[in-house]
């Protein structure tokens, strides 16, 4: 059965959540912001996928990993090389798997 507080609980989850989601939308007409502001905002998507890959990068096992012997580390190192070459995200996600999986599989003899 249900209580009243996971009631009040959901309820207020999805204020936040829509509130949230929903507030800069309504207000993405009548706001203007600076140049500055629009400015830091455009690295804001970059700033959040580096705070989520990173970790998993650099430290796969809950512990520092910055040798020859993380598979993870080499492929995303590889990755940007291939994408700062290129431009190609497909190329990029292409090479950057096929590193992983050589290395992961031990062809390589790492």
């Amino acid at each position: 059965m249900i209580t009243t507080h996971e009631i009040l609980l959901i309820i207020g989850m999805f204020a936040v959540t829509f509130g949230v989601r929903y507030l800069p939308i309504l207000l993405s007409g009548r706001l203007e912001f600076p140049d500055a502001i629009e400015r830091a905002l455009r690295f804001v998507p970059v700033a959040v996928l580096t705070a989520l890959i990173l970790p998993m990068i650099l430290l796969p096992d809950g512990e520092w990993a910055l040798g020859l012997d993380n598979p993870y580390l080499i492929a995303s190192l590889v990755s940007v090389v291939v994408a700062a070459w290129r431009r190609s995200l497909m190329l990029t996600i292409v090479v950057g798997l096929s590193v992983f999986f050589i290395i992961r599989l031990g062809w390589l003899g790492f």
